[in-house]
């Protein structure tokens, strides 16, 4: 396991930023760091560092999506593109370095759904080949992040099991984050949370794959609690919680709270994980809010930390938390 020796830091405003490979003072500051990713606490995503200067420049403003490029994962750079004005703070943990990844060909089923994409997104920024399984592979090629740096996109429905073995054949990891979309369809969390994540745990065993990461829900243990209204999703997602603990393959739940796309006011939070059936009702925690993109980390990087093999985990995201690394939040639940 290669990870950053560092542990946290904060890069403020420069009072004299740094003018590199001739872009302009004031557009761009940089601080040179070893690890090749970082997490840019505003924006709540993680950042590929080691992306060409070209593709920072192109984001001023704004959080860095990276392109790809002959110096990706070769550079070691914490780059920050900002505004002359901004006041905003990079905080910088640490997580297991783009060698961890190395070999992984990652299989994502709910490939072209919000969350699905956001866990697309933050495969490729660790440079891992990823085939995305969508039902309209038209409509998922419009959506999905990386098309241009080798994400495949494949024909597939959990429900319909035929589809899965020949899609998920040659990938070594699975991870869902499939899920009913609609309410009007009473049969919908039964067939897609539960069948279809049963269907999908068969063909990975079929396919040898080596672990499994599942996105669940924060009161999956709780009959009682309020999305149990929605024709039971969260009593089938639990079902299939179990289908996968049973199925040998090695894997990671992970539990939500209230998915959003983008922070409520200005910073998203510290991610906040705990074990299994801690928020919900009373006398549970109360559960919270969290970024798409900071599920699709803990997801992405449970697939290389042993730390995070076996776990049912929870997350949320909190002002008042404390920075801390993924492999830290992992190790910290029993």
């Amino acid at each position: 396991m290669h990870c950053a020796t560092e542990r946290f830091i904060s890069l403020p405003r420069p009072s004299s930023p740094r003018k590199l490979s001739g872009l302009p003072t004031g557009k761009l500051w940089i601080a040179v760091r070893r690890d090749p990713l970082v997490f840019n606490r505003r924006s709540g995503r993680v950042v590929n560092a080691s992306a060409p200067i070209q593709t920072a420049q192109q984001h001023v403003g704004s959080s860095l999506q990276p392109k790809g490029g002959s110096n990706a994962q070769k550079l070691s750079l914490v780059t920050r593109a900002a505004s002359d004005t901004s006041q905003d703070f990079i905080d910088v943990a640490p997580e297991p370095d783009a060698a961890s990844y190395e070999g992984i060909k990652a299989f994502v089923a709910g490939a072209s759904g919000r969350t699905g994409r956001e866990i697309v997104k933050a495969l490729v920024a660790r440079g891992v080949r990823v085939r995305a399984m969508a039902r309209d592979t038209n409509e998922a090629a419009k959506l999905l992040p990386g098309l241009d740096q080798g994400v495949e996109v494949v024909k597939g429905d959990v429900f319909k099991f035929q589809t899965l073995p020949g899609a998920i054949s040659d990938c070594n990891v699975v991870l869902c984050a499939t899920g009913s979309a609609s309410l009007a369809d009473p049969f919908g969390p039964y067939s897609v949370d539960y069948q279809g994540t049963k269907n999908l745990v068969a063909a990975a065993k079929q396919a040898g794959v080596k672990r499994f990461v599942f996105v669940s829900s924060i009161g999956a243990d709780d009959v009682f609690f309020p999305l149990n209204l929605a024709w039971g999703v969260l009593f089938w997602k639990k079902r299939a919680e179990e289908e996968i603990q049973r199925s040998g393959i090695t894997y990671t739940v992970v539990r939500p709270g209230g998915l959003l796309d983008e922070p409520r006011g200005e910073q998203a939070g510290n991610v906040v994980m705990k074990g299994a059936d801690s928020f919900g009702l009373p006398p549970r925690s109360q559960p919270g809010s969290i970024l798409r993109s900071q599920v699709a980390d803990c997801c992405v990087q449970a697939l290389v930390l042993p730390s995070a093999a076996g776990k049912v985990v929870e997350v949320i995201a909190s002002n008042s938390a404390p920075l801390r690394s993924v492999e830290e939040l992992y190790r910290s639940v029993d």
